[in-house]
Parts: structure tokens; C-alpha cells; sequence
């Protein structure tokens, strides 16, 4: 599986002779699924009004700002893929790096936070089909039905290759990009030109703490580091991009710095044209980007903007599937996960029953939540701490590249803030993130953080005695020092 820098690597053991399919993608196509994965359309939905308030309008600002940290990480995962290019990434890297019992749970929280995130986004995608269709319905079983069927169509395009799963999410994606960034910029030409009900443009939208020195900067970084999440999905196809050790690591470069623009630009597009109350209520209601285009160009422009929606969750449904099973592959080619999750199909050269078990599960818990009102409040309770799932894997891939390259660290001055400073700024400013947003979480998500963890220490423990992965015994590796 795995492409290793070093000849003291072993590779993970296996009983079957097929693969994945080598240079099957591009780094543009690589970009454009991590960039799925985040779902920008229906992340900026969600994330408008809250980044508006938080910022008091400085919203545009803290998203650069919080770019910042992201691609340092991402230049953190582009160097450790440049050691060891495999499916896992971060489980592999800390395992090996640090120590493999954290590299498990790495792994764990990684495919936790992308099933959890994929059923939140497959929630919205009910309501968003049929507001393309002019349909206000809130009918739970058109909101199941529409969910499953997609959610299957999107595992049997997984299933079949990742080379038609590459092709449909850059069609989705040309699509959905075009009409957030078109409309982005009519809503910026709306408020310019001072419609009535209009946030206008000031100074203060410049400003960390926004108009009138209302707005939290810590509580926009908050909300923005949930919004980034997702672009290092380049990485768990790295086995299938051409030049693998390097290219997918240029993709998450590209990625967080495309998602930047493209977040920064919807963002000051469309939180001025409602006014705060207006904005608010939409927000409140799921529906605050398609009565924004409903204010630019009445109810066409809203079913169009509904389609971006819809499109960009179908695309984060397709690439969460591909992106989960391609973790557990990784995971289960080490038998820290069962061994029949590693078997990839000679005809497709996918990891179907690992697709499969991705699939059934995300289309099983969204059915549940629709269907079980009982359980609606516990299922968003876990649905909202997938940001620090994500954070948590973020800082120990930072950390692991400081522990892997520490012997470079006093060879020169570029190594040292390259691969020590910039990196452990990173880390401390998510970390930061991680502990404000833990001790302003109320005590469900709290709880459901921990059923998490506690959830992925019974499987280590089951991996550790029942399975006998031969990962748990694994060397720690560093980098060489400098050569001179």
C-alpha cells in the first residue's frame, strides 16, 4: 500500500494481490475533492449568518486570518506525505512517529469526524432538492428518500472507481463554484449600490472586531475553523494521484488556498445584503443563501442557488464515502480494523466492502434521524462537535511533523521555523481554538466528545487483544538530520 522513504518501513501485510489504481488522478482533480469535502455552497449556508454576527461584519478578515494556520498544516501533511504516502496519513504518521496507540486513535477520530460530517451535510440535501423544484414541503419520508437514493447512487459511483468519482465531482464542482462565486459578486454590486434593508460597506467590515467594535474575534475563529474543515481529503487518495508522494500534498495546499477565496469572497458577498434581522431569521429557518438570492434576482436565482447547495452536497456525500472507506482500508490493511475491510476489487480496484460499510452507515444514520425524533437532539449534539473532531487530527499531524523531523530542527534556519515554529504555531492556535470552544460547548457535546473516545478505545483494545495487529509493535521512525 504504502510508498516509503525509508528501507526500515514494513509494509503492511496483505492476502491479496490487488490494489488501488496508481495515477488514476491529477493534482487538479485531487484539489477539487478536497474541496468537495469541505462543501463550500453549503457551508457558507450554514456559516453566513453566524460568521456576521460573531465578527460583527469583520468576517472577511478572520477567514484570511484563519487561512493563515491552515496552510501550515497543510504544508504539514505535504511533508509527511513526502515520507510516507499511504491511505491512513495521520494514523500512519503518528503511529509511526509518536506512538502507534495514538496513531489508532488518529485514525478513529479521522473516520468518526468524516462519517458524522457527511450524515450532517446528506441532512441538508432533502430540503435543498426540493427548494430546486419550487417545493417548501417538510415531508420526512420525500427527506429519507431522497438522501438513500443519492447517498447509493454515490457509493456505486465510489465502488466503480475513483476515476468517474474524479470526473463527477469536478462537473458538480464547476457547477456549484459558478454559481456561488456569480452570485458573491452580484451580492456585492447589490449592497454597493445601496439597496433598501442593506448591511452598507464601512471600514469596520476590515476590522477583527467589526462595526463598532461589537464583534468577537475569537468567537469568528471559532465558527471559521469549522468552515475550513475537510480540505485534507486530498490526502486519503494519495495511492490513487500521479507522482503520490508529492502531488497530493500540493493539492491541500491548493485546496485551503482556493477554499480562502472562495469562503472570503461568498462570505462579504452575501452578509450584507439582509439586514441582520432578516439574515438571522433565514439562518435560523436553513434557507439564509437562497433568500439571499431570492433578494438579488427573486424566486429563479433562489432554485439556482438551492441547486449549489444541493450540488455541493451531493459532491461532500460522494467524496465522504470515497474518503472514509480509503481511511479504513488503510487502517484495516494494518488489521487494526477487521482484515476483509483491506480487499479491494480486482475489477474496480476500489475498496468496495469498505465503501459499502461507508454507505450503508451514513444513509442509516440519516434515516434514523429523520425518522426517530427521539434521538434528533443527540444526533446534533454529536453532528455539532465534528469541528473538533477535525481540529484534534489537525494538531497531532502538526505535531507529528516537528516529532518526525526533530533532528532537522537545528541544521538551519529554515528548517527550523519550517518544520518547529510554524508548525507548533499552528497547532497552538487550533489547539486555542479547541479549548474555547470546549469550555463554551454545553455538556451534551461534552458527552458526546467522550462517547467518541471512549468508543475508540474499545476498538483499540479490540485491535490491540482480538485482532493481534503487529501495528501496536511498530518502531518509532525519524527523519535523518541535514546531510552536508
Amino acid at each position: 500500500m504504502a510508498d516509503y522513504s525509508s528501507a526500515a518501513v514494513t509494509d503492511p501485510p496483505r492476502s491479496h494481490a490487488a490494489r488501488l489504481e496508481p495515477d488514476a488522478i491529477g493534482v487538479a482533480q485531487d484539489t477539487v475533492i478536497g474541496m468537495a469535502s469541505s462543501a463550500p455552497a453549503a457551508t457558507v449556508g450554514l456559516s453566513v449568518a453566524a460568521l456576521a454576527v460573531a465578527t460583527a461584519y469583520g468576517s472577511g478578515l478572520i477567514l484570511i486570518l484563519t487561512a493563515i494556520p491552515m496552510l501550515i498544516i497543510a504544508n504539514s501533511y505535504r511533508r509527511l506525505n513526502l515520507w510516507n504516502a499511504n491511505c491512513g496519513a495521520s494514523f500512519e504518521w503518528v503511529g509511526r512517529a509518536i506512538n502507534p496507540y495514538l496513531g489508532f486513535l488518529t485514525g478513529w477520530l479521522m473516520v468518526a469526524a468524516y462519517i458524522i460530517g457527511t450524515v450532517a451535510e446528506v441532512l441538508l440535501l432533502g430540503p435543498s432538492v426540493l427548494a430546486v423544484i419550487g417545493s417548501s414541503s417538510t415531508n420526512t419520508t420525500a427527506y429519507v428518500l431522497i438522501g438513500v437514493i443519492m447517498v447509493l447512487i454515490m457509493l456505486v459511483i465510489a465502488v466503480v472507481g475513483i476515476r468517474i468519482t474524479a470526473r463527477v465531482q469536478v462537473s458538480m464542482a464547476a457547477v456549484e463554484y459558478l454559481i456561488l462565486i456569480g452570485l458573491a459578486i452580484a451580492g456585492l454590486i447589490y449592497v454597493a449600490a445601496g439597496h433598501r434593508g442593506v448591511v452598507h460597506f464601512s471600514t469596520a467590515w476590515l476590522s477583527p472586531s467589526g462595526i463598532g467594535g461589537k464583534g468577537s474575534a475569537v468567537a469568528g475563529f471559532l465558527v471559521a475553523v469549522f468552515v475550513y474543515g475537510g480540505w485534507d481529503g486530498t490526502l486519503y487518495v494519495n495511492e490513487e494521484v500521479k507522482h503520490r508522494r508529492v502531488n497530493p500534498g500540493r493539492a491541500a495546499m491548493w485546496a485551503v488556498g482556493l477554499l480562502a477565496i472562495l469562503y472570503t469572497l461568498a462570505q462579504v458577498g452575501f452578509q450584507g445584503v439582509l439586514s441582520p434581522a432578516a439574515l438571522a431569521k433565514s439562518a435560523a429557518n436553513g434557507t439564509a443563501l437562497i433568500d439571499v438570492a431570492n433578494a438579488l434576482g427573486g424566486g429563479f436565482w433562489a432554485k439556482v442557488m438551492a441547486l449549489s447547495i444541493a450540488l455541493s452536497v451531493v459532491a461532500t456525500t460522494g467524496t465522504g464515502i470515497v474518503l472514509t472507506s480509503r481511511i479504513v482500508y488503510g487502517m484495516a490493511s494494518y488489521r487494526v480494523l477487521p482484515q476483509f475491510l483491506a480487499n479491494v476489487s480486482r475489477r474496480f480496484a476500489t475498496p468496495v466492502a469498505a465503501s459499502i460499510i461507508v454507505g450503508v452507515l451514513i444513509a442509516g444514520l440519516s434515516t434514523i434521524y429523520f425518522v426517530a425524533t427521539s434521538v434528533q437532539n443527540a444526533f446534533t449534539d454529536v453532528i455539532d462537535v465534528t469541528g473538533l473532531l477535525f481540529s484534534i487530527f489537525y494538531i497531532l499531524t502538526a505535531v507529528t511533523l516537528i516529532v518526525y523531523y526533530r533532528r532537522r530542527l537545528t541544521a538551519n534556519v529554515w528548517d527550523a521555523v519550517a518544520l518547529g515554529v510554524l508548525p507548533l504555531a499552528a497547532a497552538a492556535f487550533l489547539g486555542w481554538i479547541l479549548v474555547k470552544s470546549l469550555l463554551a460547548a454545553p455538556a451534551a457535546q461534552l458527552w458526546s466528545l467522550a462517547g467518541i473516545v471512549i468508543a475508540g478505545l474499545i476498538l483499540l483494545v479490540i485491535a490491540r487483544t482480538v485482532l493481534r495487529s503487529s501495528f501496536f509493535q511498530v518502531q518509532r521512525e525519524s527523519a535523518p538530520g541535514q546531510r552536508h
